[in-house]
């Protein structure tokens, strides 16, 4: 099956003999290898560069087993230099080989080459680029798909694609199974023997037992406001157990790293200054969030905010958490009230105010949704993003209503 990944394919084109080493990261299973050993070498070969000067090694399968040492890997790839032409060095899994910086710094000299590598989240994440190529790495983060890429691959109709969707989420091999049973074997089998290994091998972690209660605490709490001494407390009160909020800060730390957790920070629109803490958090895949909690607890307006978020960050934008403060009467005095915006994104110039919302139909919810809009008093654009109307359109206080298949599909942008 084809999955176009055009996004993150025009991103290794656009950052082409470009004098740095193009590190590849993501989530595992999210698709970092079919983008750099299908559809990148592909194009490649579209532009006319013979195979010859296409070199790539994979170094988690037996036949590379040999030059998993550096020294031999460094011989084996100044042996596939015979011409002053360019060369391309896909090189897969990189974190394999102990001591890769070297072998890459080495070849980065050459003109006439250029660096391609993925790396495991296990041990080889963003943080690690910064230190261990020193400034000489490019990273391009692939997201699990996006449901404009999932929905590209599955066809059908769009509202069934997207209740698979919320509930599978995005991971590529989701669409090779066939059946409910088949997705949720995959994915809570992907959890537990892949992820969770990845984060105890990487972090030393000893409690498992604190690791994955932590985990289910922060999978039924998605979107909701949250830091360590809350979480604490909630340990104290609901499961009877202490754990403080340090080793929390540290496990949360933990699952970011490992590309399973996002942390947003919160923003106050009218003091214009962030607010440290609580914080928000979500899943890089609602899928996994929905397997790690045994697909229960499957409330859509919580997944679509997940969604949107997600869809968001791989679109580029930086996001924070708004608040808008107000002071409403009750009875014969005022009474100080916070509003939530659900996201602030901001990308160059640009800054969009935006609600995520399943439907409107209610005049509470309704009120809801557009009271911390209607507080921001600055020109920037204020969108609701919302499932249960077909069209997209501005309303009479210059809201933008988006309906969410035209964004998701990209049908509308935010400046619709």
């Amino acid at each position: 099956m084809l999955i176009e990944r055009n996004l993150y394919l025009n991103q290794l084109i656009d950052r082409m003999h470009n004098g740095m080493i193009k590190v590849i990261t993501g989530l595992r299973r999210a698709g970092k290898s079919y983008l750099m050993n299908n559809l990148f070498r592909d194009y490649l070969r579209s532009a006319n560069v013979p195979d010859d000067h296409i070199v790539m090694v994979q170094f988690d399968v037996e036949e590379s087993e040999e030059l998993l040492d550096r020294h031999i890997l460094a011989e084996y790839l100044r042996n596939q230099i015979h011409d002053n032409e360019q060369y391309y060095f896909l090189l897969d899994e990189i974190q394999e080989v102990d001591g890769f910086e070297s072998v890459l710094n080495s070849f980065l000299r050459r003109e006439n080459v250029d660096l391609y590598v993925t790396g495991s989240n296990s041990r080889f994440l963003s943080t690690d680029i910064k230190t261990e190529l020193r400034g000489r790495g490019d990273e391009v983060h692939v997201y699990p798909l996006s449901f404009k890429e999932f929905y590209g691959a599955r066809g059908g109709s769009v509202d069934e694609a997207w209740d698979e969707y919320m509930m599978y989420g995005g991971l590529p091999m989701i669409l090779s199974r066939r059946t409910d049973e088949q997705k949720a074997k995959y994915l809570k089998d992907l959890f537990e023997e892949t992820y969770i290994k990845d984060i105890i091998e990487r972090n030393k972690i000893r409690n498992l037992s604190e690791l994955e209660e932590l985990l289910d605490v922060m999978a039924s709490s998605i979107g909701s406001l949250a830091n360590p001494n809350r979480i604490s407390n909630t340990f104290l009160s609901a499961k009877k157990t202490i754990l403080d909020p340090e080793t929390i800060k540290k496990y949360l730390t933990c699952f970011e790293n490992a590309f399973i957790l996002s942390e947003v920070k919160r923003y106050d629109v009218r003091g214009r200054r962030y607010i440290n803490t609580p914080l928000k958090y979500y899943f890089e895949d609602v899928g996994l969030r929905n397997a790690r909690l045994n697909f229960r607890q499957l409330e859509e307006p919580h997944l679509m905010e997940n969604i949107v978020y997600n869809e968001l960050r791989l679109r580029g934008y930086n996001i924070d958490v708004g608040m808008v403060e107000v002071n409403e009467k009750a009875d014969d005095r005022y009474i100080r009230k916070q509003l939530e915006v659900d996201f602030i994104a901001y990308k160059g110039s640009k800054k969009y105010y935006i609600q995520v919302a399943q439907g409107l139909s209610d005049p509470g919810k309704q009120q809801q949704e557009f009271a911390s809009l209607k507080n921001i008093r600055d020109g920037f654009r204020k969108i609701i993003i919302r499932k249960d109307n077909s069209i997209s359109y501005i309303d009479d206080d210059g809201v933008y209503n988006l309906y969410l298949y035209d964004f998701l599909l990209d049908k509308k942008g935010l400046d619709f």
